[in-house]
């Protein structure tokens, strides 16, 4: 399923809030760092509805993501 773009863009900025939030990475950081991952991959690409899940639920799999790669 494709979402809409304009709401996506919308989710994906509060994804980089959060994560910024939840880390301390500047939004710069944690924008490159979301553009690079695993999660963007699969929302962008509509695997498994990745877009329907919860934003607290996606910044915590951003934050498991960002640990293994650090």
């Amino acid at each position: 399923m494709n979402a809409n773009p304009i709401l996506l863009q919308k989710k994906y900025a509060r994804l980089v809030e959060g994560l910024s939030a939840q880390t301390g990475l500047s939004l710069d950081t944690a924008l490159s760092f979301f553009y690079h991952s695993q999660c963007y991959r699969l929302i962008s690409e509509g695997v498994s509805d990745m877009h329907c899940m919860s934003d607290k639920y996606l910044v915590e799999d951003l934050m498991r993501e960002y640990g293994e790669s650090h």
